[in-house]
Order: C-alpha cells, then sequence, then structure tokens
C-alpha cells in the first residue's frame, strides 16, 4: 500500500468517524414540546431565547414551542400527552390536583405574577377603589378578584366584565380595570392616557408567573429530561434580559400581531418590576420556587374559598429541579 493510498483511508477513516459522531450528537437530541399560555409574547422570551440562541440544543433538547391562545385549554393537552411541558400558574395547578389531574410545577419563569390593576392618575393606590368600577375578566373571577375584595373589603356589585376592549376605561374615569404592565399599560400609554398601575404582588398576592409545568410521570421516569429543560429555560431568560433580539425574532414570526415597540416596551417592564431576577432569584437563582411561596398560595386559594383545604398542595409542586441550579441574574 503506497504512503499516498494510507494518508487517503485515515483520512477517510476520521470524517467517517465525526460523521458518526454528529450523527450520534443529532440522534442524542430529544425532542420536547412546550405549549405557551398564550400568544407569543415577551412573557415567553426566555423559552424562545432558549431555541434561538441554541440553549435547549447545548441541553440535548430539540424544543418546539406550541402557541397557545384563549381557546387552548393547556391542561387538557397536556394530560393528554399532546406536549411535554406547559407555561402555567399556581391556581390552575392546585385546581388541577383537586380535580385529581396528574399535574405538577417544576420551575418558574417571574418570581411574581404579572396581573395588577389599572386606574387613572387620580387613584394613589389599590385601597383607594370602593367608589370605582372594577373591570374583571372570567379568570379573574376565579383568581385574583377573591384576594382583592377580601384583603380590601370590596364587593361583586363593584364588578363588571372586562372584554378586553380599553374604551370603557378611557371614557369612564370611574373606571379600573385588571392589566398586564406589558399590555393594557402600553395601549394607554400609546393614546396618550395618564394611568397608574399597581402589581398585586406588591400588595402580597402570592402566585408565581408564567410556571413550567409537567405531569408527575415526567418527573418519575424522565427526572433528567426536567432538570435539564428547567436549567435550560432559566439561562434562556438570563440570555433574554442581556439581549432579546434572538428571541424576539421568534416571537414576532410566531405572533404577526406582535411589533417591537410593544416588545421593548414589556422587556423593559420585565426589568422594572424585576419578575425575573427579583425576590428569592436575586439570591437563589432564575427560577427558583419555595415551599413557603406555594402554602401562601394554598392559604390564599382556601380562604377566599377557591380551593378545598384537604387538597395536599404539596403535590403542585416540587423544589429537586431549581433548588440546587443557580442560574444567578
Amino acid at each position: 500500500m503506497s504512503k499516498r493510498t494510507s494518508l487517503i483511508r485515515i483520512a477517510a477513516a476520521i470524517v467517517g468517524a465525526l460523521a458518526l459522531q454528529v450523527a450520534a450528537s443529532a440522534q442524542a437530541q430529544e425532542k420536547v414540546t412546550v405549549l405557551s399560555n398564550w400568544y407569543a409574547q415577551a412573557e415567553h422570551g426566555g423559552f424562545y431565547q432558549a431555541v434561538a440562541k441554541g440553549i435547549y440544543k447545548k441541553y440535548g433538547m430539540d424544543v418546539t414551542i406550541k402557541m397557545g391562545g384563549p381557546q387552548v385549554n393547556n391542561m387538557q393537552i397536556l394530560v393528554a400527552g399532546q406536549a411535554d411541558f406547559s407555561m402555567g400558574y399556581d391556581f390552575t395547578v392546585l385546581k388541577g390536583i383537586e380535580q385529581g389531574l396528574p399535574l405538577v410545577t417544576v420551575g418558574t419563569s417571574f418570581q411574581s405574577d404579572l396581573q395588577g390593576m389599572m386606574t387613572h392618575a387620580d387613584v394613589p393606590n389599590l385601597g383607594a377603589l370602593k367608589d370605582k368600577t372594577i373591570l374583571v375578566a372570567g379568570s379573574g373571577q376565579s383568581s385574583w378578584w377573591p384576594w382583592l375584595k377580601a384583603k380590601y373589603g370590596y364587593t361583586d356589585a363593584q364588578s363588571k366584565a372586562y372584554t378586553f376592549n380599553l374604551q370603557p376605561f378611557f371614557a369612564d374615569p370611574n373606571i379600573v380595570q385588571q392589566a398586564y404592565p406589558s399590555s393594557e399599560l402600553f395601549q394607554a400609554e400609546k393614546t396618550g392616557a395618564k394611568a397608574n398601575f399597581f402589581l398585586f404582588a406588591q400588595e402580597g398576592y402570592p402566585p408565581y408567573g408564567t410556571t413550567i409545568i409537567t405531569l408527575q410521570k415526567m418527573v418519575a421516569t424522565k427526572p433528567d429530561l426536567v432538570k435539564r429543560f428547567v436549567k435550560a429555560t432559566a439561562e434562556g431568560w438570563k440570555s433574554y434580559l442581556e439581549d432579546p433580539s434572538a428571541g424576539n425574532a421568534l416571537i414576532k414570526k410566531d405572533n404577526k400581531e406582535m411589533g417591537d415597540e410593544q416588545l421593548a416596551y414589556a422587556v423593559k417592564k420585565l426589568k422594572e418590576l424585576k419578575v425575573v431576577t427579583g425576590g428569592d432569584a436575586a439570591k437563589q437563582g432564575i427560577g427558583i420556587m419555595t415551599d413557603e411561596r406555594w402554602k401562601k398560595t394554598y392559604d390564599t386559594m382556601v380562604s377566599t374559598g377557591l380551593l378545598k383545604a384537604d387538597v395536599d398542595w404539596h403535590k403542585a409542586y416540587t423544589t429537586q429541579f431549581v433548588k440546587d441550579m443557580h442560574v444567578m441574574p
């Protein structure tokens, strides 16, 4: 065998080995589907960023984000096995446990829910709404409204349905309404309306926001996958807050109605409110959850009649994937 032939064969063997390595790497990418809890927006930025920047792939996952919306029943889809993870909400999981659904929360995006109240500029605080008409959506009736009534002594007689139309608010200075800082507040500012926004979490409303939910079976059978997904998502949130451009490009691809101005406004609010990096996350890392916070949410639901007291609230979450993760802001 000539020296040239030998070199050719060695080179071919190396190329072949590299090809096998690449193929094996591709096969190792586990396919994962995550369902968002609304149309694509900045509140999902960490997930989209982890896709766009290859963070999920770094942890051996090929992740697809399926966009949710008002007609999408996330928990039904999750339980049916049509998604591996879902973005969600503490109240939903606790009610699911009450109903016997095998749900479990494995991490969170936000240290507090982003729900709050938008008022006209003359309202100084959440305790000053006794003479106001309060617009509440159907979902609010089974989450924050019972808490707000109990805390400040408001009544159902004050509430009217919120239809996600801001015209009643603009037309009537006596109306206040539920709002997200990145949505209704943005729209109000665009029209030049002077409005105040009060985040419920700053007044003691305890749930986390945009949590990561899966099935108890997933935690039992694929704990390593859950661990990788939760950590990669936390790293996605850290990256998104540093430079959201990659994630935003994918958000706009999924949601054609989402513009650069609103995305920039939303990211600014996420930073101002420190919902990703504040609270326990400041010292324990992005995505952290604690037993104390979950107990407060359980107590709130029971005291307002939203949950039976005998529900085993510990089944609604596990801290095993976040307690030692330490993705620091």
